[in-house]
């Protein structure tokens, strides 16, 4: 019996790995990467097949811009549906509905409306929050990682705009004049540039990049201005925690004005949308009156802690958390916004090496101002005015509050500058060579001299 020899099969070749493969970074390559996001990019890694980079970035302005519109449009649509057999409303038809909730969706960019010859420019930074996010995180799915995607998805998202200028027509800035169609641009933007490019970089890219640009700058001057942003970020965390209370205390009067309007379960749905919108301005008007400056809605009214001055108010339910108090111990609010600077005045007396006596006082200038411009800033973008007459005074006065703001602030934060032995060896000097001024030294006699009987 013939045995049958055992088949040995070849070895399998050694592939040579050429030298310019891309090397790995962590577990992923930049391919990998590019790969991925097309994979996930669906319709825009069709689109894009192929072509340059910079034409991802272009569609996913596009669509992020496309994608916010129709959130804001659906609803107005609908509400067109559900009231569409009002007999009131037989001269409306749908395309007005779309019309609206363009306009609405360029007022939350910085437009403005002009409605039956009254002017609305209250930006709701509810919608401004959606146009942002809705640009973020197209681009984070669709865009690829390049610079040159970065100019071009703001041009897609302008070019949406602008269409939506075109079709509302009268309706939207058109209608109250140049100024207000240049800053809708000027505010679409600016708020798709900063929500595309962070939807564009890559995972730390951004914070790379400025800290490669404030490397060369002092390090207190960076940690100053660090916690100049830092400021604002725990008095809007201060303000929702005040707006819970407000709401929660008047939360009566709230439905009555409800229950005043007669709404039915759709309308107050749309209601409730419409409310959520301008959740975010209520939260700054609460930063104000912590900061103890207060807003106005309406010429003649003040709701700050030490002084209430109502007066009447729109039939809006969000209006019934206004608070409705003042004086007494309320005099006392602004003494938060101290206690939030004398917390980063110990986290800058910790984080700054002093190398010089003036430093710590010039860190807490810097970073009081800082903290102080951001306020005002806030403060401007969540005002305007939202109709005829009295109605034309509503939000809070950002230079005031910018004012008020830095004083408060600047108050706390000097609290530490004691604390820094070069600040008090310096203080010492001083007033050692004060006093011997005062005294009145003898000619010839020096700082460092010391007389010894012989």
């Amino acid at each position: 019996m013939t045995q049958t020899p055992p088949v040995i099969r070849p070895a399998r070749p050694v592939t040579e790995v050429p030298a310019t493969a891309p090397r790995r970074r962590g577990w992923r390559t930049r391919a990998a990467v590019d790969g991925a996001r097309r994979r996930a990019g669906g319709l825009a890694a069709r689109v894009t097949d192929g072509a340059p980079h910079w034409t991802s970035g272009l569609f996913a302005g596009v669509q992020g811009a496309v994608l916010s519109l129709l959130v804001v449009v659906v609803p107005a649509m609908a509400a067109y549906v559900a009231t569409s057999a009002d007999p009131s409303n037989d001269a409306i038809g749908w395309p007005r509905s779309v019309a609206v909730g363009a306009a609405l969706w360029l007022l939350g960019q910085g437009g403005e409306l002009a409605a039956d010859g009254a002017r609305v420019a209250l930006v709701p930074l509810g919608l401004t929050w959606l146009v942002g996010f809705a640009a973020y995180a197209s681009a984070r799915r669709s865009a690829h990682p390049v610079v040159a995607a970065w100019p071009a998805a703001i041009a897609g998202h302008l070019a949406v705009v602008v269409v939506a200028l075109l079709s509302v027509g009268q309706t939207g800035p058109m209608g109250v004049g140049t100024g207000a169609v240049v800053r809708t641009l000027v505010g679409a933007t600016a708020i798709s540039a900063v929500g595309l490019g962070l939807g564009i970089a890559r995972r730390g890219t951004v914070l790379a990049w400025f800290a490669r640009r404030a490397a060369p700058l002092p390090r207190w001057l960076r940690v100053a201005v660090r916690a100049g942003l830092i400021a604002p970020a725990l008095l809007v965390a201060a303000a929702s925690a005040v707006v819970l209370t407000w709401t929660l205390a008047g939360r009566a009067t709230t439905g009555d004005v409800v229950a005043a309007l007669g709404v039915d379960a759709f309308g107050g749905a749309m209601l409730g949308l419409a409310q959520l919108t301008l959740v975010p301005n209520l939260v700054i008007w609460a930063v104000t009156w912590l900061v103890g400056t207060g807003f106005s809605v309406g010429a003649g009214t003040l709701f700050s802690p030490s002084e209430l001055a109502g007066g009447p108010l729109p039939a809006l339910p969000l209006l019934g958390s206004l608070p409705t108090q003042a004086g007494g111990p309320l005099v006392w609010v602004p003494a938060v916004v101290v206690a939030v600077g004398v917390l980063l005045a110990l986290w800058l007396h910790r984080s700054i090496d002093e190398d010089a006596a003036w430093q710590p006082l010039a860190s807490a200038v810097v970073a009081a101002l800082v903290g102080a411009v951001v306020l005002g800033l806030l403060a401007a973008a969540s005002g305007g005015p939202v109709g005829p007459g009295r109605f034309t005074v509503v939000g809070p006065p950002a230079l005031l509050v910018a004012m008020d703001g830095a004083v408060l602030l600047l108050a706390g934060l000097l609290v530490a500058v004691p604390a820094s032995p070069l600040v008090r060896d310096a203080v010492r000097r001083a007033a050692g060579r004060g006093w011997r001024r005062l005294r009145g030294a003898e000619p010839g006699e020096s700082e460092g001299t010391v007389e010894v009987d012989a």
